[in-house]
Parts: C-alpha cells; structure tokens; sequence
C-alpha cells in the first residue's frame, strides 16, 4: 500500500492506501483500535481488514488518526477521531467520484468510530465490526441502523463481555429491512491473539456472501433466473 498524506480537521493525517484503476471501484475504510492503547494502522487486524478488501477488488484505506504516528493533532476522545474519518472518507471519495460500493471496518475503538460515521454517511451500503466496545462507549446512537453488516466478537473477550455485544446485536436487528449478522469466535481474546486467521476467514466469508448478493441484485433479470436455476439443479442434484 502507498503511503499518502490526508489534510484533517487538525492536519495532515497518515495513511495507507491501494489504488484500483477506475472511477467507479468499490471503496474500503479501515479504522484502527483507540490511540491512547497503542493502536494504529499498522495493527494486524486492522492489517487483515485491509487485505480482505485490497484482494475483492477495493480501493482501500487505513489511517492513524490524530497524535498517532505521523499524524497531526492530539487524541479527541471519539469527536475529532470521527472528524479524521469523515475526512479520510472525503479524501477517498474525491479520487473516485463515481464509487457505488462503500465499506467501512473497524476494529474496537475503531468499530465505534466505524458504527459513527455510518450513521452519518448514507453513502456506506455494509460495515464490519470487530470486538465493539459496547460495554464502554454509547451506541444508543444506532437507531435506526442504516446498513446491513457483520459484528464479530470473541467469547473469552476480557475487555468487553459477551453480554454486552449480545444485546448490541440484538437491538440492532429489530431494525426493519436491516440484516445484523453476529460471528462468534470460541475462546478468543479481545485482540484474537491465536485466532486472527479465523477471525479473517469469517470476515472474508461474509463480505463474498454480500458482494455475491449485491452482483445478483444487481444483474439483468435473464441473468439472475438463469443463476436461480442454477442454484436450484444443484439442489435437487444434491438430495
């Protein structure tokens, strides 16, 4: 990925980005774990994240934000750090005008950022979010929530219970039209210390799954029968 610097609320902002040919590509945003812990770009979920997209196609970006790294600034306890996002995803659109795709990802602090800038950017279609702090940061702001996405959360997390993602999960289901899908990984830590190959694979598995939705909504009615059928033969092959 090349390195790129973004011009934030407070100064430039260091990032990371893969470039895809086109004006239409799809679009990714990775958002890192909280500044004032060691979080930063170059984390290995956050890492992980970018690849997941960098390989499906996406122009994708991660970046420090404020007083992290090289950027400029100083830690703003969530309300500058959603401003350095927005404006990261201002930076991002300017170079394709034309993306239908958004995706936004985050990971701990970096989810409830991630979960923010949805609420406010209609232009996301799907998000991941991986350990949300929801026992530590109010999420109360998601209702309704405008986007489909993956919440993913390791039960032997010991910074944020299990319950507490749980009914985050559960509140935002009860959004009409909204599909939350919930991953559980068994016996994973906060930061999936073992498990971060797994934890990737269900991402990867996710984002597949919705982009194939996304290309069969999208296709011309002739296409989408035909692949129907097909689906079916396999089917009755199958029993």
């Amino acid at each position: 990925m090349a390195e790129v610097i973004i011009p934030g609320p407070e100064g430039r902002l260091e990032g990371r980005y893969h470039h895809v040919e086109g004006s239409d590509s799809p679009l990714a945003i990775i958002l890192h774990p909280h500044p004032q812990y060691g979080g930063n770009m170059h984390n290995k979920v956050v890492q992980g994240l970018a690849q997941i997209y960098i390989k499906r196609g996406f122009s994708t970006l991660r970046f420090n934000f404020r007083g992290v790294g090289r950027s400029q600034g100083t830690y703003s306890r969530g309300e500058g750090e959603l401003t350095d996002a927005a404006a990261a995803l201002d930076w991002l659109q300017t170079l394709k005008p034309d993306a239908k795709n958004v995706w936004v990802a985050g990971f701990s602090f970096g989810a409830w950022i991630g979960m923010q800038l949805l609420m406010r950017r209609p232009e996301i279609g799907g998000f991941i979010s991986v350990s949300p702090p929801a026992n530590m940061y109010d999420f109360s702001f998601l209702a309704p929530c405008p986007s489909s996405g993956l919440i993913i959360h390791g039960d032997a997390d010991e910074i944020v219970p299990q319950e507490a993602v749980l009914r985050l999960v559960d509140k935002l289901s009860l959004q009409k039209g909204i599909v939350i899908d919930y991953e559980n990984i068994e016996g994973a830590g906060h930061v999936f210390m073992k498990d971060l190959e797994m934890m990737l694979g269900r991402v990867a598995v996710y984002v597949d799954k919705r982009l194939e939705d996304e290309a069969l909504l999208l296709a011309p009615p002739e296409e989408a029968a035909e692949e129907a059928e097909g689906d079916a033969d396999e089917a009755s092959t199958a029993k």
